[in-house]
């Protein structure tokens, strides 16, 4: 019985041995508390749910249990070498592993965060007090990526929206990197050597880049210049005479003030381009080549001071990229989220016109209830005739404007601007060209587009003048039927909110062009392959139907012979027929041509008579025949 019942225990042992349930993961926790027995060399986590499948409880037993389990745990081992482990072999309990899983989450988390205060970015307390004294609490989202870059050092394309405060990306830690300058190097103002130069595409941008510096300097305690085109030579002569720090101008100028002298090159090593993309579209793209031309010789030199460069841009576009990363190579572009998308606190209205209206009209009816709010608004017009027949039309109608576009004078925008923005509301409403639309700080409530403009990229900074800083703003277009195409594209971009960096008018028009061949190929194709069903079916019918068809043939033919015959006959009946009346035409042409001219005959010839005529003067001439024959007899 001894035996038989030993030998029963190890059948049942070697089963268990092959059932897959011993080895999951919730059968080994509770093995080590039913057996005391049982010590694992290293502390190891087991499973739960382990029951052993023999009920007795003599020491052999679970001497043979402790075995058991001591090989289980050895081949879940060499499995879970070659598999990924599902059990931590660390000391460290499972909540401990929890919390450390849960503690990285935590920081990958906060490192996509966007910093909430400037003293996380890295600037001074020199720079802080700017901040403080400017009242800004929040960086933006470019702010929070653009300073730490410029203050590593790197060259960078800063992208971002207009009016999220990429002035402040730029310039903050540029004054940081001139103030450590000077603590590390012992570097100094001198009269004529700038260390830094701000390149702006026109004199408005200049104007309020020179403000925002100035602003700064009164902390930082640096100190910097405007050489802008519009105005005189000899007052920004006398300014670079004295030490500086910081230049700010317009390409065209600051390259007269290096070429008369008035500025160095030994000095320059930040360089920022506001506007970038503006001035590579409008053609400053030689004179920025001309202005970087001594800096790279000079850093391309063994041992020459290389420089730094701070792009900016609100729109980026693929050939603008293109020309950046081929002139300045290895530049880092950051962007941020809303790059070419719409601003989240301005409102974007369609005002689609289909012909019959005024567009004038139309404007008058948009713009009247904005200027009884006391809102200033902005008028975009495509050209300058266009601009023109707005201002004179408002005027008309005792709504006083300002103009500002390339036939006004620079004095006179500046001017223009300024009463635009002064409080006591005089000109509420600024009539303009798309010269506005890009580097102004305006605070504007109103943005109307008479003229819908003719690409997407105009759209974004002609709607970036207002809800600047996130503000609330309002834009409304005026959508003829030419402008319909590109505005319903535009629209449903911003709905979906998606990138408006693609859209122009002749991309749209060949999207369209397209997606139409494309349908239309569609169709020729399921209409070829329909028509070579359909041929197949007739050639299958034709050939089934081929013997009958044959026999018929025969048939009609034997059938068809018989009147043949009659028909030849028919034939010569007629030709002959055609032959007498022909003769009696020709006996008859001579009695009637006698007495006339050859050319009445020539006339008459070519005149196809009717049969019936034809016969009835042969009849004639029969019969006007046999009575004179029978007068004959009788006489």
């Amino acid at each position: 019985m001894g035996g038989s019942v030993t030998a029963a225990r190890r059948s049942l042992l070697t089963l268990s041995l092959s059932s897959p349930n011993l080895f999951t993961l919730s059968r080994l926790s509770s093995s080590a508390k039913r057996f005391p027995l049982l010590k694992l060399s290293k502390p190891t986590r087991v499973l739960q749910g382990f029951r052993p499948l023999c009920t007795t409880t003599t020491e052999p037993d679970q001497i043979k249990h402790s075995m058991l389990l001591e090989r289980l745990r050895f081949r879940h081992l060499k499995d879970s070498a070659s598999k990924p482990p599902l059990t931590t072999t660390t000391s460290k309990p499972l909540n401990a592993v929890q919390t450390e899983t849960e503690d990285g989450f935590k920081n990958k988390n906060k490192k996509k965060k966007v910093v909430e205060r400037f003293e996380d970015l890295g600037l001074t307390e020199e720079v802080m007090g700017v901040v403080k004294e400017m009242g800004i609490e929040v960086p933006t989202e470019i702010q929070c990526i653009g300073i730490p870059a410029v203050l590593e050092g790197k060259s960078v394309v800063l992208g971002s929206h207009t009016g999220s405060g990429k002035t402040f990306a730029y310039m903050l830690p540029l004054v940081q990197l001139l103030r450590q300058d000077e603590a590390l190097c012992g570097m100094l103002m001198r009269p004529r050597r700038p260390r830094a130069v701000v390149l702006c595409p026109t004199r408005e941008l200049s104007e309020q880049v020179f403000r925002v510096a100035k602003s700064i300097s009164h902390h930082a305690r640096f100190r910097s210049t405007m050489v802008s085109g519009g105005g005189r030579v000899r007052p920004q002569e006398d300014s670079l005479n004295n030490p500086i720090d910081m230049v700010v101008g317009t390409p065209g100028r600051v390259l007269q003030h290096i070429e008369e002298g008035n500025i160095v090159y030994g000095d320059i090593k930040y360089v920022v381009l506001d506007e970038a993309d503006t001035m590579f579209d409008r053609g400053f793209g030689p004179d920025i080549r001309k202005f970087l031309g001594p800096l790279k010789n000079r850093a391309s030199k063994p041992g020459g001071e290389g420089f730094q460069t701070v792009l900016v841009t609100a729109t980026m576009t693929r050939a603008v990229q293109n020309l950046v990363d081929e002139e300045f190579q290895g530049i880092v572009h950051l962007r941020t989220s809303t790059l070419h998308k719409k601003v989240a606190s301005a409102r974007h209205d369609f005002i689609k016109l289909s012909g019959s209206e005024n567009k004038l009209e139309a404007l008058l009816q948009v713009l009247g209830p904005s200027l009884s709010k006391g809102n200033r608004v902005m008028v975009f017009c495509n050209t300058l005739n266009s601009s023109r027949a707005v201002d004179h039309f408002l005027g008309e109608n005792q709504i006083s404007t300002v103009n500002y576009h390339g036939e006004v004078p620079a004095e006179q925008r500046v001017e223009n601007l300024k009463r635009f923005k002064s409080d006591d509301g005089d000109c509420p409403s600024l009539v303009c060209t798309d010269l506005a639309a890009r580097g102004l700080d305006l605070d504007v409530d109103h943005v109307i587009m008479f003229d819908f403009p003719s690409n997407s990229i105009d759209y974004l900074h002609r709607t970036g003048r207002t809800a600047r800083m996130g503000a609330k703003g309002k834009v409304t277009s005026l959508v003829a039927k030419r402008d319909l195409v590109l505005a319903t594209r535009i629209e449903e971009a911003l709905r979906k909110n998606e990138s408006l960096e693609s859209l122009t008018v002749d991309n749209v028009r060949r999207d369209i062009a397209r997606s139409r061949i494309t349908e239309q190929k569609r169709t020729n194709v399921k209409s070829v392959k329909i028509s070579n069903q359909k041929n197949k079916i007739t050639r299958k019918s034709k050939e089934e139907s081929a013997p009958n068809s044959k026999n018929k043939v025969t048939r009609k033919g034997k059938e068809a012979s018989t009147p043949a015959k009659s028909s030849k006959r028919a034939v010569q009946v007629s030709k002959s027929v055609k032959s007498s009346s022909s003769a009696n035409t020709s006996r008859k042409a001579p009695s009637t041509s006698s007495g006339k001219k050859p050319t009445a005959i020539k006339k008459s010839r070519p005149v196809k008579s009717a049969a019936s005529k034809l016969s009835v003067v042969g009849f004639r001439g029969r019969a006007s025949w046999s009575n004179k024959k029978e007068s004959l007899r009788s006489s």
